[in-house]
């Protein structure tokens, strides 16, 4: 039974085109989650217009391996997420199904819309929020005057804010230690005499498999065979198979809180 002390799970969030997608790529490579032969660029936006628009629609959720600098081996489990205003809706649901969050902020093009409203309804949610700035080796970057807007603007503590590079790699690993750092591993009922519940963040429609929920398993365990009701249309199904993203579908025989 794996420790849940060594689970984190976290989102990424920020406006449009402030490179969320990038940034996850880098943290797919050096997870060694993907083999350097399979990786492209947004590698989890999988969608057709996804990849035409080079903009993220739907909520990807991918769970990673980690050796941090210590020694111990993480289960990181990330949600990339949509910046655009009109896919608020996504990353609330995302939001839901996370600890903390990683607000990513271009140092170019500083805090705008969707840096706002991300951020706020990851505070309100009670989401420990990470901000990092990225995009630092582009030539008109500017770190101190877009820190001092996060600061201003959000109220978000920037003493010890992060400054990266989605495109080269540069400070990639200080984000994943960040991660281990600051956001709570989820709460640990195993041993308790509880109701399995998980939370659906997203769905898709698979054409052999029919659809696909994204949970999170909020208590007990989900196993194949196992009966569910769909609590807000009171649909009773069978799970025919359970798995993780990594970053494609690996069944699992059980997935647990």
């Amino acid at each position: 039974m794996p420790d849940i002390s060594h689970t984190r799970n976290f989102c990424i969030i920020a406006h449009i085109d402030h490179g969320k997608s990038t940034l996850a790529d880098r943290m797919l490579e050096m997870t060694h989650t993907v083999e350097d032969r399979l990786m492209r660029e947004q590698l989890l936006d999988a969608m057709d217009l996804e990849r035409e628009r080079g903009i993220t629609i739907k909520s990807h959720p991918v769970t990673m391996r980690y050796e941090a600098l210590d020694g111990q081996i993480y289960e990181f489990n990330l949600i990339d997420t949509p910046g655009h205003v009109d896919f608020t809706y996504e990353v609330s649901r995302s939001m839901a199904a996370c600890e903390g969050a990683i607000l990513v902020v271009d140092a170019a093009q500083g805090v705008e819309a969707q840096t706002v409203a991300n951020a706020y309804m990851a505070i309100n949610r009670g989401l420990e929020i990470i901000p990092v700035l990225n995009k630092l080796d582009l030539p008109n970057a500017d770190p101190v005057q877009v820190a001092a807007q996060i600061e201003e603007i959000l109220g978000l503590d920037t003493s010890d804010i992060l400054r990266v590079s989605g495109k080269t790699g540069e400070g990639v690993r200080d984000v994943l230690e960040m991660v281990i750092k600051k956001v709570p591993p989820p709460a640990d009922h195993r041993g308790e005499k509880v109701t399995p519940r998980a939370l659906v963040f997203d769905s898709i429609f698979d054409a052999y498999k029919g659809v696909v929920a994204y949970v999170r398993v909020v208590d007990g365990s989900l196993s194949v065979g196992d009966s569910i009701r769909l609590m807000a249309t009171n649909v009773v199904t069978q799970l025919k198979e359970v798995g993780i993203f990594s970053p494609k579908q690996v069944p699992r025989k059980t997935l647990e809180a």
